[in-house]
């Protein structure tokens, strides 16, 4: 077998250069020996920016800490290794009537990374994010192993949520399920010819169902700008309880020596895709379809080409999002530079238990984009500068090359997350973002009240 890839998911930045197995981890931080800035948990690398490297140092390959350590099916608690892919869990709960009550827009992230993220999904306005429905968690730092809920260590539990991995390694985790009538869902797809309809559809959607996203044709112009799909869901009342392998049917074999997303396979996407899932105004769809369509396609990123791809996650308020939205999206436009998967999505009111968390209320949009150098680079700080003009934040998770002043303006409480830091533990993007802020060099906080 070959090497493991540690790259993340965009492939923009150079994979991990050392990494360590837990046992050897776990030996370097019970004995003391682990320096400063070291370490950092690895998952299975769908993060698509640097917040899953640490080139300075190590990463600790938490794949093989795969286990379900227990679930309980009257109440819906399972309890499994930080390693544990989400597709492994749904498929072990499915035919007790259990779904994850939080899932991102893939099933092959790890238990662990989905908390270290504080991941969302289609239904935040109802669930709000993933770390709602942590229970607690065992945590292995420098200075001790930790058991941590919201009422044991507390403020770890907390900073741990949406930590990405620096306040040290999740050994495992206890989460609270959905019950679900089935796996299947009941979909309803609404076609909107503009943005302001759009937005008319939006509250009244996520009033009306537990799942709510839309996709938007960002290569439409002149009175078709903005003009798009929203697609809404519940779980069907009757339909499968069991979960298939969800191993991807399709794959891109090699990489192309180009990114093969150019203009005129975006029309031709755009196109298909829109007159495909217009057409078909209720339909059931899998859990995977619904959930994880791009699941079904094995290495998709290499499609963007050798140079990768950024993604770029903004959140704004719902007072600006009318305005900034579609600044957003005439930015891109401007630039040349399409977005392959364009979505749209509402966020709630509820608020994530995270010291710092990317979901909040208002409005997100998601944009994918090839790597084209300097130009791409250029177009990114320029939705940077309308996002956080808007008084909205950029997403870190999704994020590869952020300035520290548009992590600070997103996260302006980052000096709490750094206070809680385990020193032992580094990523790029935090040297990058915190790091010139003046939070690399360590810190002696107390974990523990």
């Amino acid at each position: 077998m070959g090497r493991p890839d540690y790259q993340s998911f965009g492939r923009a930045n150079p994979g991990a250069r050392q990494v360590v197995e837990i046992g050897e981890a776990t030996e370097l931080l019970t004995s003391g020996a682990a320096h400063a800035s070291s370490l950092l948990a690895y998952g299975n690398g769908r993060s698509y920016g640097d917040s899953c490297q640490n080139s300075a140092g190590a990463v600790i390959d938490l794949r093989p800490c795969n286990r379900i350590l227990s679930f309980n099916a009257e109440t819906g608690l399972i309890d499994a290794e930080a390693g544990t892919l989400l597709a492994d869990i749904i498929a072990y709960i499915a035919p007790h009537g259990f779904f994850p009550a939080v899932v991102p827009g893939t099933q092959l992230v790890t238990l662990g990374g989905a908390i270290a993220n504080d991941v969302h999904g289609k239904n935040h306005h109802r669930r709000g994010s993933f770390g709602c429905h942590v229970e607690r968690l065992v945590l292995l730092r420098s200075d001790g192993r930790y058991v941590c809920s919201p009422s044991e260590n507390s403020r770890l539990f907390w900073a741990t949520i949406g930590g990405m991995g620096l306040t040290g390694v999740i050994l495992s985790a206890a989460i609270r399920l959905m019950r679900v009538p089935s796996l299947d869902i009941a979909e309803t797809v609404k076609p909107f010819g503009c943005l302001g309809e759009y937005f008319e559809l939006a509250e009244a959607a996520d009033a009306d169902n537990e799942y709510a996203v839309a996709w938007i044709d960002q290569l439409a112009s002149g009175k078709h700008v903005g003009r798009g799909l929203l697609l809404v869901g519940n779980h069907a009342p009757l339909g499968a309880r069991k979960a298939s392998s969800g191993a991807a049917r399709l794959s891109v074999p090699f990489q192309p020596p180009l990114t093969l997303l150019n203009r005129p396979f975006l029309k031709l996407f755009n196109a298909a895709y829109g007159w495909r899932r217009g057409r078909l105004a209720e339909s059931r769809s899998s859990h995977q379809k619904f959930f994880f369509p791009l699941d079904g396609v094995a290495h998709w990123n290499r499609l963007y080409g050798p140079n990768g791809l950024y993604q770029h996650q903004s959140v704004v308020p719902e007072a600006a999002a009318r305005e900034t939205i579609p600044a957003l999206l005439a930015a891109a436009q401007r630039a040349g530079q399409g977005s392959f998967l364009t979505v749209l999505k509402r966020f709630g009111a509820q608020r994530s238990p995270a010291l710092l968390s990317f979901a909040r209320p208002g409005y997100t949009l998601t944009l994918d984009f090839p790597n084209h150098g300097r130009r791409t680079l250029e177009l990114l700080a320029e939705l940077d500068r309308i996002t956080v003009g808007a008084g909205g934040a950029v997403n870190p998770y999704k994020d590869a090359r952020m300035s520290a002043e548009t992590f600070a303006a997103s996260f302006p409480d980052w000096q709490r997350l750094e206070a809680m830091r385990d020193p032992a533990f580094m990523s790029d993007f935090w040297a990058r973002t915190a790091g010139r802020l003046g939070g690399r060099d360590g810190n002696t906080a107390q974990a523990a009240e």
